[in-house]
């Protein structure tokens, strides 16, 4: 096991390499502890250390596309996903450091520790070590008495991922709408989870006051819901929909649809162009990003990095512009503002709708829906949740590429045609129900629970 001088970066590293600090984070601070070679660190500079890995990556990948990585039992066959230029780093004399996150086809995401030797326009990689998958250190650095550093197991450590379950989920999932006070005749459009690749959905029941329900599917993105019209002898009363819910974790997964126009153009609060696509080039151009995958990481990165999550202002109506204008705001405007600038970039990019289900206990309630958004880079959609990565910035390499299993999906799309149409028109997204009198929307107590199935 090789060993390292300290030095100013490395304190970083033994943070835990490639762990996601804030874009404006400078790691090239001098430090008076710092014991190397001044002129070497004079010459070369962060630049030069990107340039060069990136001229590795890009050798190594030229041949068939991917970047090839052995390992004891696997052959790994990767993409570039980005450059971690905050964590670039001077060793000691001609020795530097790099941490990179390169991507499998499936969306599973390794971050990569380099280290090269050499001059300032010419170094050579000298190892490889795989740190992290998807999050998960292989191992970590600690700092010996002589002062150098070295790698340490991270056996005994916990694997789990706060707030993630991976693989399968099973749960009771309850879905209940308290009726409000008003007069005369309503109209109400309520949305039905359906099973998809990710998840099998059984309707088990529902229960309250007998409507005279009709389910249909919208034409655009084929939601089912359901549609009722009544009176107000059912002020106060309650609707209650349960289901049973097998939920898989989801990673990048080939594309099924031929057209992807409908993911490309701009609608209601998702603008593109403009100042999305000033914007969305700064922030690529600022990275080297030139792939569609790195180039959705560098939005990914910059949204996460830039927004506050705050349920704040005019938050919750998924608006690209009021999150580009007031820096904040919630899931939708987090995904919003991602999808805008992807598709500004000719990245197609779609948003869902659900709920997130509780990882620490296996009852009770659940705060709200949830929403998150995939994009389409090589032929796959590869999921996102940036408001979580904003959240929990230890999971920000997970959530690049994954959902977790602990999740339903209600609806997908935006701008969803419903019928008889609500007075609004389309449906912005569609979380909660639609609930008119003479045309005005009133908004029903929306409450949501969970038991898990042990």
């Amino acid at each position: 096991m090789r060993s390292y001088l300290p030095i100013f970066t490395l304190i970083l590293i033994f943070a835990g390499a490639c762990i996601h600090w804030s874009c404006e984070s400078n790691s090239s601070s001098p430090s008076e502890t710092s014991k190397i070679d001044k002129a070497s660190q004079k010459n070369t500079s962060i630049a030069d250390i990107e340039r060069e890995i990136r001229r590795h990556i890009a050798e190594v990948t030229e041949e068939d596309g991917y970047f090839t990585l052995d390992t004891d039992t696997q052959n790994l066959q990767l993409q570039l996903v980005r450059v971690h230029t905050e964590y670039l780093s001077v060793l000691d004399t001609n020795e530097f450091f790099a941490c990179v996150d390169l991507a499998t086809t499936s969306g599973d995401v390794y971050d990569v520790d380099f280290f090269l030797r050499g001059t300032s326009d010419n170094m050579s990689v000298t190892q490889t070590d795989l740190h992290k998958l998807n999050g998960k250190p292989f191992y970590s650095w600690k700092q010996k008495e002589d002062g150098r550093w070295t790698q340490v197991p991270t056996a005994g450590a916990s694997s789990e991922l706060l707030g993630v379950i991976e693989g399968e989920d099973h749960f009771q999932f309850t879905y209940t709408v308290v009726l409000p006070e008003w007069d005369g005749k309503a109209s109400m459009w309520l949305p039905l989870a359906s099973s998809d690749s990710f998840q099998t959905i059984d309707l088990q029941s529902i229960k309250g006051p007998k409507l005279n329900w009709e389910q249909r599917r919208d034409s655009a993105w084929n939601n089912k819901y359901m549609y009722a019209s009544f009176d107000d002898q059912y002020v106060g009363d309650t609707i209650r929909i349960e289901y049973e819910v097998l939920r898989r974790e989801k990673s990048a997964y080939p594309a099924k649809e031929d057209i992807l126009a409908p993911y490309l153009g701009a609608t209601p609060f998702l603008p593109i162009g403009g100042r999305f696509e000033s914007l969305a080039r700064k922030i690529t151009d600022s990275r080297s990003a030139q792939t569609p995958l790195s180039q959705a990481r560098a939005l990914y990165d910059y949204i996460s990095d830039s927004l506050r999550y705050a349920k704040e202002g005019t938050y919750g109506t998924a608006d690209a512009q009021y999150a580009c204008d007031a820096m904040s705001g919630n899931c939708t405007e987090f995904h919003s503002l991602f999808i805008s600038l992807a598709r500004s970039l000719g990245i197609p990019a779609r948003f869902a709708v659900g709920a997130a289900i509780p990882s620490e206990r296996d009852e009770g309630g659940v705060d709200g829906y949830h929403c998150w958004a995939e994009f389409y880079a090589d032929g796959k959609w590869w999921p996102v949740d940036i408001s979580e990565a904003n959240k929990y910035s230890a999971l920000a390499t997970y959530y690049f590429g994954h959902h977790p299993a602990n999740r339903i999906e209600l609806s997908l799309g935006r701008q969803i045609p419903l019928s008889p149409s609500p007075n609004e028109g389309p449906v912005t997204f569609f979380a909660y129900p639609i609930f008119e009198v003479e045309g005005k929307k009133m908004y029903p107590v929306t409450l949501f629970s969970f038991e898990r199935k042990i």
